[in-house]
């Protein structure tokens, strides 16, 4: 026991300076302070730099950025929602169809489908096959014959009533006679007229020229009014005629598809070609229940709607100068898409080129042709409009460039409202009106100032008194 005991006491003074050293060893950083480089420089990398808001960018890269810059003006926004459409037909207005007045054969085809024809313009050749309108034919130069011979026998027996000879009441008959002879003559004149013979066929057959071929034309542009009358011709008569103003003002049809084929018989009323027209067309928006109330407050304040034409190129033709409206909503619901369309009318444009002596038109919208529609929702008042490419976004964060000579400034912005194409910025003091302010590049601008930012240079400028920056001179 003894010996154990001094074989411990002799193990402690050991034991004391071991521990005693590794002490030393665990704290030497603290009780040796040391001037080491590589040390310092590890620290100074774990501080973050100081964050940095200017940047020097030269005119060469200007110039490859494309950078641009505007000087910030306030002014009136309009939220808006964006609704998918396209392009169609306006029925009644884009396209017309070309029947048969009557009973025929179709001997000669005058346009094909894309040739281009004027109102009044032969499409067709009949030759006629109908047992009604040779009947009509018949009933009108008869008539014509006993309007002459009513007509001569009551000169004839005028001069004899007032002697006496013939007694007063058969005036009185032929004179109905001759009453009764015109109505027929009228009704059948109009008759012929509907069926497509011009005024010079119909007096012709009036003087026993049969029309055995009648020539099927194109459509006048609009129909006549009730209450005019045109060279002698009531307005039943006028069906077949073409203004002056029609001819002259440059409307023409384009062929879309033949019904028939050369040597076919054909029905009265039978649809012989489709001829169409694009000048009057409607955009046709496609919204969900949801965007119901937006169209209809645009409707009723008739607030304009932006559209945005799909493979439209505007460079080749002229500027529209158009101010879009809805003019009705539909009241149903599509079961498969379930959406309803709203429709804005739409004025085309057109130009005319000659192949083989053939004059074709171009469209500039054609129906089916995509579209996106702006409608209007709320207005802003007093705001900065930006493109979408000037402003940068970092987190909660959104900056825009002030442009100063070669130096551009990040400033942070309230961002209001944004879409696609287009940002809304508070006017809250943080940009001043009138300043120059990037309109692109802002995400270029933005890496570049991060990268300054991580070398720690600071760009050549010095600070006024009044805040502003400027490239060291």
């Amino acid at each position: 026991m003894k010996r154990i005991v001094a074989l411990m006491k002799s193990l402690v003074g050991p034991a004391i300076v071991v521990g005693v050293v590794v002490a030393i060893w665990f704290f030497r950083d603290r009780l040796f302070q040391t001037d080491d480089p590589s040390t310092k420089a590890t620290a100074d990398a774990q501080t973050p730099p100081e964050k940095q808001t200017v940047l020097e960018i030269s005119p060469q890269a200007r110039k490859n950025l494309s950078l641009a810059s505007k000087p910030a003006k306030p002014q009136e926004y309009w939220r808006t929602v964006l609704i998918p459409g396209e392009i169609a037909d306006r029925p009644g207005l884009s396209d017309r169809g070309v029947t048969s007045p009557a009973v025929g054969i179709v001997t000669a085809i005058h346009a094909f489908p894309g040739d281009t024809i004027r109102p009044g313009e032969a499409v067709f050749s009949l030759r006629l096959f109908s047992e009604y309108l040779q009947s009509t034919q018949t009933q009108l130069f008869k008539a014509t014959q006993e309007t002459a011979i009513v007509n001569a026998e009551i000169g004839r027996l005028s001069g004899l009533t007032q002697s006496g000879a013939v007694s007063r009441s058969r005036i009185i008959d032929l004179e109905s006679e001759l009453k009764r002879q015109n109505a027929l003559i009228q009704s059948s004149r109009q008759d012929l007229l509907t069926r497509g013979l011009m005024p010079q066929q119909v007096e012709e057959v009036a003087q026993g020229n049969f029309v055995t071929t009648v020539e099927v034309t194109a459509p006048p542009l609009k129909s006549p009014p009730l209450d005019v009358t045109r060279d002698g011709f009531t307005p039943a008569q006028t069906v077949s005629l073409i203004s002056g103003d029609e001819a002259s003002s440059g409307f023409a049809y384009e062929v879309q598809d033949l019904s028939v084929e050369l040597g076919q018989q054909v029905q009265a009323g039978q649809l012989l070609a489709q001829l169409s027209n694009h000048q009057s067309l409607y955009v046709v928006g496609h919204a969900f229940k949801r965007e119901a109330p937006f169209l209809e407050q645009a409707a009723q304040a008739q607030w304009p709607i932006s559209i945005e034409f799909a493979e439209d190129a505007e460079v080749n033709w002229p500027q529209l100068e158009q101010t879009f409206m809805i003019r009705h909503l539909s009241n149903a619901i599509d079961v498969e898409s379930r959406t309803f369309d709203f429709f804005i009318p739409l004025t085309n444009q057109s130009r005319t080129y000659e192949q083989l002596d053939q004059t074709f038109l171009v469209w500039r919208f054609r129906p089916g042709q995509r579209t996106r529609l702006h409608v209007p929702v709320e207005r802003y008042d007093n705001v900065f409009v930006l493109p979408a490419a000037a402003v940068v976004r970092e987190g909660p964060e959104a900056y825009v460039f002030r442009q100063n000579g070669d130096l551009f400034k990040q400033l942070p912005v309230h961002v209001l409202h944004e879409d696609r194409l287009s940002v809304v910025i508070a006017n809250d003091g943080s940009i001043a009106a009138g300043s120059y302010l990037a309109q692109n590049a802002a995400a270029s601008l933005n890496r570049v100032l991060k990268a300054q930012t991580a070398s720690g240079e600071q760009p050549g400028l010095h600070v006024h008194p009044d805040g502003t920056t400027h490239a060291a001179h």
